[in-house]
């Protein structure tokens, strides 16, 4: 009768008995425990089937797309935004991973050649005078340039920069969406020099340039940054800094997002960034004689040749801060290297090869016919481009 008593007072008072309170608590630490137990369970089994996915490697493949009504001797292809541009010089075509035309545009070129950024792209007659823009619905403008195109390269917001041949002098152009010309520029071989490549900015705000002129017999190297914004507007040609190299030669520059940039030199590297006035950041000198280059937003390669059979190949992946990610040496007789949906792609005319960015192979295999083309298109997808078709594939 007392603990009866005890207990409607508690209840009366509302208060739990003590018994309560300490099984409650204790059934509060159980429960805990077991949401601990198994998030660390379940962040265990996802870390592990990363782990399984980075480091696993392929052994076949399998075809799940092919088109053998393709003219392989004058389409072209290139990835764009996980399509597929597919041009020509009749026209150009978007095309999505089933091989399905998305969009088309027709033309007239002699030797079109694409650039691509994003969801954006040219298509430029090289040696000739046309310029069709791209974006993701189809066309969004073009123009016939009063010299011959000597290259091409389109931002990611669709504003394109052209290096144009004057004869005794060279143009570089810059070129709204929808065709109009924003600014010129006249290059002399003397001063700056003859511009080599050049390359724009996200934003479209900055335009950098690699000349190169000969300084007392020496080949020298100038490359320059144009800023069209506000910053640029008091500073002569819009020059807003310039980095001038003796004696070497720099064959491609690229902007590599969040106000990044690289020069590829002959002897190695070198890195800007800056948004508005780019400053180098770090130089990268090659050990030994660099035999190729590749590159993205994150990455950048260098392909060195080894004297021993053993080993043909040394590649140096660096981050886009200049920290070696890594070395591995191969034995692939490419005739192709390059970044492709953040892998490493090599290809020869009947070999291909994958590696990831941590530098694990994912497969290498000989392929039935010919191969002009191979890249990545989405997660286990890539397109194989042969000379009886196109095929779209996945690793297993």
């Amino acid at each position: 009768m007392a603990e009866k008593a005890r207990l409607a007072k508690a209840q009366a008072n509302n208060e739990e008995p003590k018994d309560y309170q300490s099984r409650l608590k204790r059934h509060r630490r159980d429960s805990a425990k077991k949401v601990i137990f198994t998030a660390a369970v379940v962040i265990g089994a996802i870390l592990l089937v990363t782990l399984y996915i980075q480091r696993r490697s392929y052994h076949s493949y399998k075809i799940l797309q092919t088109s053998e009504q393709e003219d392989i001797v004058s389409t072209k292809y290139t990835e764009m935004d996980g399509k597929i541009l597919r041009y020509s010089p009749d026209g150009v075509s978007l095309v999505n991973k089933k091989l399905e035309t998305v969009w088309s545009e027709t033309y007239e070129m002699q030797n079109p050649v694409a650039d691509v950024c994003g969801d954006k792209a040219v298509i430029a007659d090289k040696d000739g005078t046309s310029l069709v823009f791209l974006g993701k619905n189809g066309s969004t403008g073009s123009v016939t340039t009063s010299y011959t195109i000597v290259k091409a390269r389109v931002a990611k917001n669709g504003l394109v920069a052209a290096i144009l041949d004057g004869g005794d002098n060279t143009w570089i152009n810059f070129y709204s969406t929808d065709g109009s010309l924003i600014a010129e520029n006249q290059t002399k071989i003397d001063d700056p020099g003859y511009p080599l490549d050049v390359t724009v900015s996200d934003d479209g705000i900055i335009m950098m340039v690699a000349f190169q002129f000969v300084d007392g017999g020496e080949t020298t190297s100038y490359v320059a940054f144009y800023n069209f914004g506000d910053v640029g507007q008091n500073e002569d040609d819009r020059i807003v800094s310039g980095y001038t190299y003796e004696g070497i030669v720099i064959p491609q520059i690229q902007y590599l997002g969040d106000g990044r940039s690289v020069a590829l030199r002959e002897d190695g590297f070198t890195l800007y960034r800056g948004n508005q006035i780019p400053k180098e950041s770090k130089t990268v000198k090659a050990k030994k004689e660099i035999v190729s280059t590749f590159f993205d937003d994150n990455n950048v390669g260098l392909v060195y040749k080894n004297d021993s059979k053993d080993k043909l190949y040394t590649m140096e992946v660096y981050s886009t801060a200049g920290k070696l990610k890594f070395s591995k040496d191969f034995n692939i007789p490419y005739s192709t290297i390059k970044m492709s949906g953040g892998n490493i792609v090599m290809y020869n005319s009947s070999q291909i090869c994958v590696i990831d960015g941590n530098g694990v192979q994912k497969y290498l295999g000989a392929v039935d016919g010919t191969i002009s083309d191979f890249f990545k298109i989405g997660w286990n997808r890539y397109l194989l481009v042969l000379d009886t078709g196109v095929n779209v594939l996945k690793f297993s």
